[in-house]
């Protein structure tokens, strides 16, 4: 799929399916490959449009200025330059963070939100975690060790029942030819770690569901149900045997809320 120039990166994304523009923002440490266990599920009710942010994937310099602010006015430009004037937005984990600041951008094209595994609080023991992950992978052989240690932080359980997921997870974590360098994951930890939101939840005027993981251990949950409650008029759902990953745990049932909840707010076409 093509890049595009603007002025301090080459923003590349990926397009495919067919039906209303569905806009999805990738989390912390994650680009347009995170959504492939969804996409396959949604590509034939939605054109599927998948950025990867500053720092991540194929959109280059990796240490451009980045920001969640920025990161998604970047995905605003990518939606003029596809000319969209409205369309739905997903956003996972630090995606759903980008999705808020985009509707403050321009609330009028914003069909309908869905937040997956996402919280607009402080979480300390979050950016902890990825702080002594970032260590981990600095320290000798840490690009195999710092996955191991993600894993448990992500999945749901079930998971490691079978100890060949995680080998599988892993070979294709290390095969896969766009990772985030250890350096790209610093630079977007700061943005994490800097951003102040400009969108309170009580300004998100548009059709918006909440997705939760029950067994997300990065998400404060009673926190993110508090604070989301003060959204108008929003659908708040919790998600059995699903972790942080919500949408890898359970692609099924994420698919089918999403399929059913923007159906519900109309085709923007």
């Amino acid at each position: 799929m093509p890049d595009l120039p603007l002025s301090d990166i080459s923003l590349h994304y990926e397009v495919d399916g067919r039906g209303p523009p569905l806009l999805m923002l990738a989390g912390m440490l994650s680009d347009s490959a995170s959504w492939g266990a969804l996409a396959p599920l949604l590509s034939d009710h939605f054109t599927l449009i998948r950025p990867d942010n500053r720092s991540t994937g194929r959109t280059t310099p990796w240490d451009a200025e980045t920001s969640v602010a920025q990161m998604a006015r970047d995905a605003m430009a990518l939606m003029d330059h596809l000319r969209h004037d409205t369309f739905h937005v997903v956003g996972h984990s630090m995606g759903g963070l980008m999705a808020m600041e985009l509707f403050g951008l321009a609330p009028e094209r914003i069909q309908a939100l869905s937040i997956l595994a996402s919280a607009p609080v402080r979480a300390p023991r979050t950016m902890a975690v990825f702080d002594a992950l970032l260590a981990v992978r600095r320290a000798p052989e840490g690009e195999q060790l710092w996955l191991r240690a993600l894993y448990p932080w992500i999945f749901a359980p079930g998971f490691f029942t079978d100890p060949d997921n995680t080998e599988a997870a892993l070979a294709a974590a290390l095969a896969y030819p766009h990772a985030q360098s250890a350096d790209a994951m610093a630079h977007q930890l700061e943005a994490l770690r800097g951003f102040r939101p400009s969108v309170r939840p009580a300004e998100l005027t548009c059709p918006t569901q909440v997705l939760h993981g029950a067994e997300d251990l990065l998400i404060p949950r009673a926190a993110a149900e508090e604070a989301f409650a003060e959204i108008p008029n929003v659908t708040q759902t919790t998600l059995p045997n699903a972790g942080h990953s919500i949408h890898w745990d359970a692609a099924e049932a994420v698919a089918q809320h999403l399929r059913q909840f923007h159906d519900t707010a109309g085709d923007p076409r």
